[in-house]
């Protein structure tokens, strides 16, 4: 269970990627069945400006000895440097588990905790980051890596991905939809989706959101590329090309990927059997789900009940 979240703030930082951790984790939400999560800004001298890299500055409460026993240390983007404070470095290389946004993977590189680790961060600077830890085995292309103890994320909007993602992870599909719905964002999306997606140039009519919608309102229902196309209204040919263009995936993958969200949530939150669940997300028989859950969870549906059910 996640109980607390320390964030660092040096100069540089950003503010739109430090309001995201803001935003999930340190917002009280326990009126709508979040836990409660104890949640610090941290500056190597609390009570000082912080400078942020639009022209602002921030002040933190906590000095870095609060990053030492916090469950969770989440470093936003900042700008990069030759180096950072050494009593950062030492907080984030003792942390219980970290997570980046952006640039922030430079960080835990620095503190050595991307060292044989895959990881990532935004697509402008993946080349800097693979030079200047040689060690870590940076992946370009996705949102975000879950390594476990170490979570990385490309810019911006993949935070947001990856900062719910954690949220799910550690306090359920429950707390995380109920922060999802207050930030008003989309379902979730998986860290393996492409980072850089070529977004169509559209009218608001013509965006697939709707069919989208649509698709998780009836995740039971047998989709193929052609019913989906007449769905949109689209030619089967515009349809695949629009929908690879707003989501960076298949039409298959997409709701593959949504039927798994589902069924993780249904073996978190309530006693359906195996069979049952496979049912309700569309997969038609267990050991369809159980194929399915394994190959983008990586462990078997009974043993991520066994995990994760809310008791």
């Amino acid at each position: 269970m996640l109980r607390s979240v320390a964030v660092p703030v040096i100069d540089g930082v950003t503010p739109f990627e430090f309001g995201v951790i803001c935003e999930v984790f340190g917002i009280d939400r326990t009126d709508e069945g979040v836990p409660p999560i104890d949640f610090k800004v941290c500056g190597e001298r609390p009570g000082e400006p912080v400078r942020t890299s639009v022209g602002a500055s921030l002040v933190a409460d906590h000095g870095f000895e609060a990053l030492e026993t916090a469950d969770l240390v989440a470093v936003a983007a900042c700008k990069v440097r030759d180096g950072y404070p050494q009593a950062l470095l030492d907080a984030v290389a003792s942390a219980k588990t970290v997570l980046s946004v952006c640039s922030g993977a430079f960080v835990l590189g620095a503190a050595g905790r991307l060292d044989g680790r895959p990881c990532t961060t935004h697509w402008r600077y993946v080349d800097e980051l693979a030079e200047r830890f040689p060690k870590a085995q940076v992946d370009p292309d996705v949102l975000f890596v879950d390594d476990g103890d170490v979570i990385t994320s490309a810019g911006t909007a993949a935070g947001i991905d990856a900062c719910l993602h954690v949220a799910r992870r550690e306090l359920g599909a429950t707390a995380a939809n109920a922060i999802a719905r207050r930030m008003v964002v989309a379902p979730q999306r998986e860290g393996g989706q492409r980072q850089f997606i070529v977004q169509p140039t559209v009218h608001e009519a013509d965006s697939l959101q709707p069919t989208l919608a649509w698709m998780m309102e009836n995740l039971t229902t047998e989709h193929t590329v052609s019913s989906l196309a007449r769905q949109a209204r689209m030619s089967e040919r515009t349809f695949a090309r629009r929908f690879s263009a707003e989501t960076g995936t298949t039409p298959h993958r997409w709701l593959t990927t949504q039927r798994v969200l589902r069924a993780r949530q249904l073996l978190e939150e309530t006693n359906l059997g195996i069979e049952a669940i496979a049912h309700q997300c569309g997969f038609g028989t267990a050991a369809l789900l159980r194929h399915h859950f394994n190959s983008v969870v990586g462990v078997a549906p009974k043993d991520y009940r066994r995990s994760f059910a809310h008791r």
